[in-house]
């Protein structure tokens, strides 16, 4: 344990040159110590802290902590005052420790704990204000040595004092990392309300049944309001705000967002203290000048205290908020759930918001109210208070950048949710429901703009997946309508790897997209990760869709086995389901037909087609209609091998009276259609000869492409590319097709209706460029697609030397892929509506690039 010398030193050696010379300047100034002489000015000039420190305890002796702490008081240095608290507060051993807390133990005379299985409940790591140094603090194995508490903490965590105990320790995530992972054990994450859990909390906190039941229908009519109630804190304030709304009847339109609601719940506490403490009305304005004063204190002392990550707070922190001692009594009083008092360990006076989240809602609106009504940004890290700083303000999209910058660059996200709440109040929407306590900044719509492609622009740059997905959310708080794009975006490209995200980051994507105001009429998981990996953790998103696209994304039986868990669920939204191209076989079918079965299930359309099913999967599927024949009307079972028996199982529905089925697609039938993958749909490709550039060579007998440089030798035909560089097939598609080519250097693989131009320099002839025509651009850096005259860039982890394609006329699909060790990497996927037969084309762009067709077997 450090001694008080190595104490003082230590303080001293936090101070800056500028701090250190204050310091020695109080120790010299008479009657500045209350009852301790002052030091001679010649005894401290020119002296170094060592030094000082030497001379103070020649001085002082012992008293010497007592003055050090008065002068730090002096020079408003209250984070050193606690620092110095918390490492000279009186020393305890193990055994002292819990005889304090636990007096039963003492009172038995229980001074040993071998012998016994101790556990120790940690409540609150991210509260905790002792210093937890695991590379340098001493280690300790005696229980009746006495140290300070944070000696004792860190020798409980390593393990070297009392090994014998286990220790749980609560936190949020964001401080989880003040632990060293070799002293973790096992990691536990708390998830929030199920929707039964929800209802179960409301029911519970309204014991009226009929007001529960309300309520509950209220929060149920916004789909973002019901998603955030997941968390329980949400819970809490909802209700609040929520009976508030009941009693006065005044049942507007429900809060979406974040910052809408904590707005919501400051209102009804500010009503609250103006009604019980102030004696006014109801209809009374509720931001008196007492209630402003009180909210713009907590504000600063929210914001200031946030900075240093401190959720906890003495007396010393409340003084340097203009805040004393009996402001904070009534404080804490009279906003009972927004501040509160209690005792801490040696029985001093400790302060503390009834939330973190509730702290950090006030520190936004403190920044907030500093920069509208004085220009000054909290944030900066120098600020000048002069008149200079209303002359030159920061611009508004320069201090919400600036934010956004800030909380990017902080190690633990300790300003995420601070974050939201500052742009959140950049809404004139929000900024009307707080009209009385700050002015209203006018239009901020440019403002927004601004912030949302800043915001994006920060996205896409190489973040780590929490950042990201707290960029996603302030995408929602600012009411941004292309935020699912935004995630789909990231997910497609590999800036957020599918692969790579823990369950709780999957777990915040599904929050934001559930809570966000778009529509979920359509889930196209390709538009995310085409995997089943991404699927099971995109579930909620997929019960809460009408539709869900799931066609050739590589599903398995756990996928089957959890959309069968979605179809049966009573709140699902699904009405219909394409999951043709999976090669689910049988035993996926099954699985899927026992969700269909159910009496919940209301899918209205379901398409397996292409996925190796034989008459055993259709006898499956007969089964369950049997069962539930009131919702299913199309049913697409093409490209499989259903047989007689399975097609006459079927069709007899169609005839049931019972039965909704109207559709029932089972043409292309067959036992070659059993084969996995997609190569069961193989065409075979011939190069239309009249068709080829004069800029291109062919050879391997008309099956190679490649640019040169001399002019090949070609006839005049009208059909000819006669200045780009590109050709076309023989024959059009039909169907479904698939192909690969081998290519070298810049090609373009593409498809094309046959009436595309030919003649002429017009770039409206390149594959790509016009209404004609589709294509995938691969050089060696990456690929782009192109269709009319539109560049979709792709950001694809493996370029590779084959490409391959599918075609599926009739759908409108036409996906582009790279091939790996004979695995198929998706690139992108158009959906459209094909109006004309379709041909396969190249361009070959460079002297020495060519393109290959690749023989398959069909």
């Amino acid at each position: 344990m450090a001694t008080p010398q190595e104490v003082v030193l230590g303080i001293l050696e936090d101070l800056g040159d500028e701090d250190f010379e204050k310091f020695k300047w109080h120790l010299q100034l008479k009657g500045a110590l209350e009852d301790f002489p002052e030091i001679a000015k010649s005894k401290l000039e020119n002296v170094n802290r060592v030094k000082t420190v030497d001379q103070m305890f020649s001085t002082y002796s012992m008293n010497t902590i007592k003055v050090t702490r008065i002068v730090l008081i002096k020079i408003n240095q209250n984070e050193l005052v606690n620092n110095l608290s918390n490492t000279v507060s009186e020393p305890y051993s193990l055994v002292e420790l819990v005889h304090l807390f636990f007096s039963e133990t003492k009172e038995a005379g229980i001074y040993r704990f071998e012998e016994f299985q101790v556990v120790f409940i940690f409540d609150g790591l991210d509260e905790c204000r002792l210093p937890l140094d695991f590379l340098n603090t001493e280690i300790l194995t005696d229980v009746t040595e006495s140290t300070s508490v944070g000696v004792l903490l860190t020798n409980l965590i390593r393990g070297k004092l009392l090994p014998s105990a286990r220790l749980w320790i609560t936190t949020r995530p964001a401080a989880a990392n003040q632990i060293p992972p070799e002293c973790i054990d096992m990691v536990t994450e708390v998830r929030g309300f199920t929707d039964p859990q929800k209802e179960e909390y409301f029911k519970k906190r309204f014991t009226d049944e009929e007001q529960a039941s309300r309520i509950i229908s209220h929060i149920k009519t916004s789909r973002s309001l019901h998603i955030m109630c997941h968390i329980p804190v949400f819970c809490w304030i909802t209700a609040t705000v929520l009976e508030d709304v009941s009693k006065t009847r005044e049942e507007g339109e429900l809060p979406k967002t974040l910052t809408e609601t904590y707005i919501h719940f400051l209102v009804v506490q500010s009503k609250r203290k103006n009604v019980k403490y102030d004696g006014g009305a109801e209809k009374d304005p509720h931001w008196s000048p007492d209630t402003r004063k009180m909210i713009k204190s907590l504000g600063k002392l929210a914001f200031e205290q946030l900075q240093k990550g401190h959720l906890i707070f003495y007396e010393s922190d409340l003084t340097e908020c203009g805040i004393d001692i009996t402001a904070a009594s009534v404080y804490s009083g009279v906003f009972t759930q927004i501040f509160k008092e209690e005792r801490g360990l040696y029985q001093d006076n400790v302060f503390c918001f009834v939330h973190l989240s509730v702290q950090e809602f006030l520190a936004a609106l403190h920044v907030h109210l500093t920069f509208t009504n004085s220009g000054i940004n909290l944030l900066l890290e120098k600020r000048k208070t002069t008149w200079l700083s209303n002359v030159f303000r920061d611009k508004s999209a320069q201090f919400y950048q600036r934010a956004v910058g800030k909380a990017i660059q902080s190690p633990n996200g300790h300003l995420d949710l601070f974050l939201h709440f500052l742009l959140g109040l950049s809404l004139e929407s929000n900024q009307t429901l707080l009209r009385g306590l700050l002015t209203q900044t006018g239009s901020m719509s440019e403002t927004n703009k601004k912030t949302v492609k800043y915001i994006k622009k920060k996205i896409r740059e190489n973040l780590s997946p929490e950042r990201s997905i707290n960029l996603f959310h302030c995408l929602n708080e600012l009411n941004d309508g292309s935020l699912v794009e935004e995630i789909q975006q990231s997910l497609r490209s590999g800036s957020l790897s599918a692969d790579k995200l823990s369950p709780a980051q999957w777990s915040a994507l599904v929050f934001i997209l559930l809570s966000s105001e778009k529509e979920l009429d359509e889930f196209d998981l390709k538009k995310y990760s085409a995997s089943e990996n991404a699927l099971l953790r995109l579930l909620p998103v997929v019960k809460a869709s009408n539709k869900a696209l799931l066609s050739g994304c590589n599903l398995s039986g756990r996928s089957c086995e959890a959309l069968s868990s979605v179809l049966s669920s009573q709140s699902s939204s699904l009405r219909e389901l394409d999951l043709s191209n999976n090669d689910l076989q049988d035993s996926g079918v099954k699985l899927v037909s026992d969700g269909l079965r159910s009496s919940h299930c209301r899918l209205e359309t379901l398409s397996l087609s292409g996925c190796l099913i034989t008459e055993e999967g259709c006898s499956c599927l007969a089964s369950a209609l049997s069962s539930n024949p009131s919702h299913l009307r199309e049913l697409d079972l093409s490209y499989n091998h259903p047989g007689d028996s399975g097609v006459k199982l079927l069709s007899a529905g169609l005839k049931d009276s019972n039965w909704k089925l109207e559709t029932l697609r089972v043409d292309n039938g067959g036992p070659q259609w059993l084969k996995p993958g997609l190569r069961k749909y193989v065409c075979q490709l011939e190069l239309d000869t009249n068709t080829v550039s004069r800029d291109l060579k062919l050879s391997d007998n008309n099956r190679k492409v490649t640019c040169v440089e001399e002019k090949q030798p070609y006839p005049d035909h009208p059909e000819r590319f006669n200045f780009w560089s590109q050709l076309l097939c023989r024959d059009g598609l039909t169907g479904r097709c698939y192909w690969e080519v081998e290519r070298r250097g810049k090609v373009h693989i593409s498809v094309s209706y046959r009436g595309i131009r030919r003649r002429g320099v017009s770039v409206d002839c390149v594959f790509g460029r016009n209404d004609q025509s589709w294509r995938l651009r691969c050089y060696d850096d990456g690929y782009y697609v192109w269709h009319n005259n539109i560049r979709t860039s792709i950001s694809s982890s493996s370029v590779s030397g084959r490409v391959a394609v599918y075609v599926d006329c009739p759908a409108g699909s036409l996906s582009f892929y790279t091939v790996s060790s004979d695995s198929l990497i998706l690139l992108h996927t158009f959906n459209t509506t094909f109006t004309q037969t379709l041909y396969p084309g190249f361009g070959v762009w460079s002297p020495g690039s060519s393109v290959s067709l690749s023989p398959l077997q069909d």
